[in-house]
């Protein structure tokens, strides 16, 4: 487990974007589509949130679990959704992300080796819209990667996830 203090908010979205292409944070199309949506807002005051980083397996599943069953047990351990907009923040703020690299090159519709993702409240429920973001290392580049899954996806026990701690978004 790993806890981080993420500065949130303060700029505008055009600013956050040029802030992720100064940093050169590479993004994928479901991460423009998800940036892009007009239900994307980066929250107007600046302010300080505590987030966990944790295991599926941490959260209690040992055979892994669907994101209800997930975000239901991080909420039984006074873990609580982040905000979307952690995500370009977080990736900003976390630039010495380690490369984790595993032999398997496709491991399907599974969470890349090394991602973090970052557990939200989707912007809409169309299973083909990006549900949220998810941070990752590849080759040597940090990307804010969106994502897809449905009801029904199951996260493999060593999947991390961010969380915020109860209390910390005001």
């Amino acid at each position: 487990m790993e806890i981080r203090v993420v500065e949130v908010g303060g700029l505008s979205k055009a600013q956050l974007k040029h802030k992720l292409q100064h940093c050169s944070i590479r993004m994928n199309e479901y991460g423009h589509k998800l940036f892009d949506d007009e239900k994307f807002i980066v929250s107007e005051p600046k302010r300080s949130l505590e987030t966990v980083e944790l295991s599926v397996e941490n959260l209690g599943f040992l055979n892994g679990a669907t994101t209800l069953q997930l975000f239901q047990a991080a909420d039984a351990h006074g873990l609580q959704l982040c905000p979307v907009d952690l995500g370009p923040f977080l990736r900003i703020q976390h630039l010495d992300q380690p490369e984790i690299y595993t032999s398997s090159s496709d491991k399907g519709n599974q969470a890349p080796s090394g991602s973090l993702t970052i557990a939200s409240q989707p912007l809409s429920a169309d299973d083909y819209f990006p549900k949220g973001f998810y941070l990752r290392r590849i080759n040597d580049e940090l990307w804010l990667r969106g994502y897809t899954a449905d009801n029904l996806h199951v996260w493999n026990p060593d999947d991390r996830f961010i969380f915020c701690r109860t209390g910390s978004i005001q």
